[in-house]
């Protein structure tokens, strides 16, 4: 059968179009319908991840009342970080573990024991940067590289909180929040840091905590093992005194 043809190459109106054209055309509808479905379901996708929080930077728990946040920065520690996941095991206290992401890439298998230990975890970044002057491409960068390091060390990781190293926020709570990590910061701060003992920064926690406190700890870059000794003597301490231990809150 002959096709006239315009010069658009379409069919002139009134002429037939071959069969092999309308079965060509009866296959493909069902193809882009599926595509078309496909595409909504990964639009839906993103968007809903993206939109689970906001970019508020949090400093209190989920709960009000005599609620508390352990968090902890700059890990994971060959050293420090098995110690405090032994001590945090013995009182059954889940905590924050707020991951650097080359320190990741050097203990994958502390990663892997921290999220065995039913533990949530925070992106810290990948190199410890101030990204207060960062443009929003650039940290989104580094937040994906890091994400990426967290879930070659454990696989499928849920990362629910980034937290900006020094507290330099500029625009990283709102990529975070793009990215589906609540923007984390702290209410009590103890300056585990310092040369100080074990039983200053355990006063520091029990005497400085607050309702529905967030608090700032590390158990990386540098000796922590005070931090992880003052850790082991507050907890029983605030649960002597009616406190109940709780993750950070995600604002929707």
């Amino acid at each position: 059968m002959t096709t006239t043809a315009t010069p658009s190459g379409r069919p002139a109106p009134g002429t037939a179009r071959p069969r092999r054209a309308r079965g060509l055309r009866r296959l493909a509808m069902p193809l882009l319908l599926s595509c078309g479905m496909c595409l909504g379901v990964l639009a839906a996708a993103g968007p809903a991840q993206a939109g689970q929080v906001n970019d508020t930077v949090v400093e209190t728990t989920r709960h009000s009342g005599r609620t508390v946040a352990l968090t902890f920065d700059d890990g994971p520690d060959p050293d420090d970080t098995p110690r405090l996941l032994e001590v945090l095991r013995k009182h059954r206290v889940k905590a924050v573990f707020c991951l650097w992401g080359d320190h990741v890439e050097e203990h994958p298998e502390l990663v892997r024991r921290i999220v065995a230990g039913g533990h949530t975890l925070c992106n810290h970044t990948m190199h410890h940067d101030d990204m207060a002057t960062w443009s929003p491409e650039d940290i989104r960068a580094d937040l994906a590289e890091t994400n990426a390091a967290i879930r070659r060390a454990a696989p499928g990781a849920r990362i629910p909180y980034f937290r900006a190293p020094y507290g330099s926020w500029g625009q990283t709570p709102q990529v975070a929040a793009s990215m589906g990590m609540q923007p984390l910061g702290w209410r009590l701060v103890i300056g585990d840091w310092e040369p100080h003992s074990a039983d200053e920064f355990a006063r520091r926690i029990t005497e400085g905590v607050t309702p529905g406190a967030v608090v700032l700890l590390h158990d990386g870059g540098g000796d922590r093992s005070a931090t992880v000794e003052a850790v082991d003597r507050a907890i029983p301490r605030l649960r002597a005194e009616g406190w109940r231990f709780d993750k950070p809150a995600r604002r929707g």
